[in-house]
């Protein structure tokens, strides 16, 4: 089982994410080629790998250069160790050429016959004696400490090449996923267009929930996304101004709820393509529209946070994103502007 704990494990934590993510049956739905519900599941699925194995490759990255900046870090502490050591033996050196010089070459006793005042001459060899002591010391202390620092420096260095090993098996194993999920949402986008076409909803994609945060109300109708066309703003595709916020996000991404409430309809065809409408206390109704796949069928009770759907760009659409729109009814003609509704609720966009 792989450990949940972080600091100092990330290495192995990121081999067991390499393994989990590895092992993950991503392709589970090929042979019966991906249609139908299962397609929408499996898009779901590696949405959620390719954003594990994101999350994953950031964290090693980030880790990386902590590691790589420690072995620069103990580099510099070892120059600088090395420079004191030098700077010793040079006084060492400093000593023992004034001793030779003062000294003639003549041993002590000699010396102490010839001195005018032996005892000053014992002082002074006592002295130099005892810096010799202190100096050799010195050096000592800072071999053992040098020594110290370059296994440090080993081991940062170390961990630091681990770390981008398994940042590029990761990165790899992202890119294979992002493949697979590129593949899918253009598979899935094709289904839906077809359904919506037909103006017949295939049955709710039954996702594999996430899990929310308690005591959260309100949230936000899908979790990554860019804004992009705003209440009230106008175009050529609406007949007055635009109704809704809409989220710019790649087909596929899972929509939630935005908080607790009752399915009142899920359909297709016309201008919102494949759409779910949700009612809230307080006589609000929410509403998702574009979409690639729904996961909820009508009379459904669902959660704040709850995925209710998959985004696509059905209907009167130029591209992929999520059209949602707040209103005081379950029908068009209604809308509210999305984004203060949601700020007042706890939920900045």
């Amino acid at each position: 089982m792989c450990s949940p704990r972080r600091h100092p494990l990330l290495v192995p934590v990121l081999l067991c994410a390499l393994a989990v993510l590895a092992a993950r049956p991503t392709g589970a739905g090929d042979e019966d080629g991906g249609s139908g519900t299962a397609l929408g599941a499996r898009v779901a699925r590696l949405y959620e790998d390719a954003a594990k194995a994101t999350r994953q490759y950031e964290e090693g990255r980030r880790e990386a250069e902590t590691q790589r900046s420690k072995a620069l870090e103990y580099e510099k502490r070892l120059d600088r160790q090395r420079q004191r050591i030098d700077a010793m033996h040079e006084d060492l050196g400093r000593i023992a050429r004034a001793q030779y010089r003062s000294s003639g070459g003549l041993p002590l006793t000699a010396q102490m016959i010839l001195a005018d005042d032996p005892d000053e001459l014992m002082r002074g060899q006592r002295a130099v004696s005892r810096a010799d002591l202190s100096v050799n010391t010195a050096i000592g202390k800072s071999l053992r400490a040098e020594a110290r620092l370059a296994a440090d420096e080993a081991r940062a260095q170390a961990a630091w090449q681990a770390l981008e090993q398994r940042n590029a098996d990761l990165a790899a194993l992202k890119k294979k996923i992002e493949v697979k999920l590129e593949a899918a949402r253009s598979q899935l986008e094709g289904e839906a267009d077809a359904s919506v076409a037909a103006g017949s909803c295939p049955g709710a994609v039954r996702l594999d929930q996430p899990d929310v945060g308690a005591g959260r109300s309100w949230v936000a109708p899908v979790e990554t996304y860019d804004l992009s066309a705003s209440f009230g703003s106008g175009g050529s595709r609406w007949a007055d101004r635009h109704t809704g916020q809409d989220f710019a996000v790649p087909v596929g991404t899972p929509v939630r709820s935005v908080g607790t409430g009752r399915v009142v309809r899920v359909s297709c065809g016309g201008a919102f393509g494949m759409q779910v409408v949700v009612q809230h206390a307080g006589g609000y109704y929410t509403q998702y529209a574009h979409l690639a796949a729904v996961a909820v069928d009508q009379g459904d009770r669902v959660g704040a946070g709850q995925w209710i759907g998959q985004s696509g760009s059905t209907g009167n659409s130029t591209g992929p994103h999520l059209h949602f729109e707040v209103r005081v009814t379950p029908e068009t003609g209604s809308a509210l502007d999305p984004v203060p509704w949601l700020t007042q609720r706890g939920v900045p966009l």
